[in-house]
């Protein structure tokens, strides 16, 4: 059997340099965490200071052509015709069934031009089920090598964007051309301030140059996407194959504000309109240790009392911040936050309490 090859970043021998763990994510050779460093120093620097993420595995799909925004608002489920130009939006691509195709962030520059950003591992899926029905003139065209992405995150980010020159007054979820083939969006997936740099692929190297050398006396630290799972689960953002797939839909994952429900078409809508109206019969919590105990994806909740399988752990891990187990799980609805369920981990039940994430505060702002 044929093993397709793993795609690399144009910073992928930088992160050999500097003894970067690499692992395969959606089809991409990307680093796990760096030589000196490890997940812990690298979630504690976006915490306190300041970490720069190579992300470029993340899809880039350009939509250009006449009525490009009317079109993908018939599709995607939020409410796209609520961005002005400059604005981004988090939105999401679902099935007949109402399950997620995949969850991205639709960049606007205008009626007729849109910049979709999907998961790694579903960017061709994306491209190709937009790319049906699509309406004479509306082109969708993938940039996935074509263009790298540079995540900056963490309290002293406005203080190295000014260092390098970009600008730090911009709206959370909005973006602006900033070069050719730059642009300065105010994103991220970490919890803290900080933005996305979305760039030519031949730039890369000179922009992860720059940020290092620039914030080499703020405490800047390189992050590979273990610390990026940890600051995500902290916030309880949803990661697309662990609290959303297509069999998950995302009012069961707590995402109904994603959805422009007055829409008159998207992907989904009548399943969706049909899951909110029953109400899901499953739900997605936080769960949080009270003892020792680490979840992980796969783990069985179970009820206190009876020890009756009440639903499965999608995400886990030990939280740097809090220093205890913590996680997302998607349990039967008649259960909820505030009570005490069990979850097992490995030949032992551990105490975990439901609550609503976030689990730390988010600085976003």
């Amino acid at each position: 059997m044929l093993v397709e090859a793993l795609q690399h970043s144009p910073l992928y021998d930088w992160h050999l340099a500097a003894g970067a763990k690499m692992a395969p994510f959606g089809g991409w050779e990307m680093p796990v965490e760096y030589a000196g460093a490890g997940v812990l120093a690298e979630h504690a620097a976006v915490r306190e200071r300041i970490g720069i993420f190579d992300v470029s595995h993340l899809g880039k799909l350009q939509v250009s052509g006449p009525g490009a925004v009317d079109y993908l608002d018939s599709r995607l489920a939020n409410d796209l015709a609520k961005v002005a130009p400059g604005h981004a939006q988090y939105t999401l691509l679902c099935n007949e069934a109402g399950g997620v195709i995949d969850d991205l962030i639709a960049y606007v520059f205008g009626p007729d031009e849109v910049l979709l950003i999907p998961n790694a591992a579903n960017a061709t899926t994306v491209a190709a089920v937009l790319a049906e029905g699509a309406p004479a003139g509306v082109e969708i065209a993938d940039l996935h090598h074509d263009r790298a992405v540079i995540a900056v995150a963490g309290p002293r980010s406005d203080e190295l964007l000014a260092a390098v020159g970009l600008p730090i007054r911009l709206d959370y979820m909005a973006f602006l051309p900033v070069g050719e083939q730059t642009i300065i969006c105010r994103t991220g997936y970490t919890g803290e301030r900080g933005c996305e740099l979305v760039i030519s692929s031949g730039l890369a190297e000179q922009w992860w140059g720059r940020l290092l050398k620039a914030g080499a006396q703020l405490g800047v630290q390189a992050c590979g996407l273990g610390a990026r799972d940890t600051l995500r689960t902290e916030m309880g953002y949803s990661l697309h194959g662990h609290e959303l797939s297509p069999e998950i839909d995302p009012v069961s994952a707590g995402l109904s504000w994603a959805i422009g429900w007055k829409k008159a078409a998207f992907d989904g809508r009548e399943a969706l309109l049909a899951i909110r109206q029953a109400g899901p019969i499953r739900r997605s919590w936080g769960i949080k240790a009270r003892g020792r105990g680490i979840p992980r994806p796969g783990m069985d909740v179970v009820d206190a009392e009876s020890g009756q399988v009440i639903g499965t752990v999608t995400s886990g891990t030990f939280s740097p911040t809090l220093h205890t187990g913590i996680g997302m799980a998607l349990v039967d609805a008649s259960h909820g936050a505030g009570e005490l369920v069990g979850v097992q981990v490995r030949r032992r039940v551990e105490q975990f309490d439901l609550i609503k994430p976030p689990f730390v505060a988010p600085r976003l702002r």
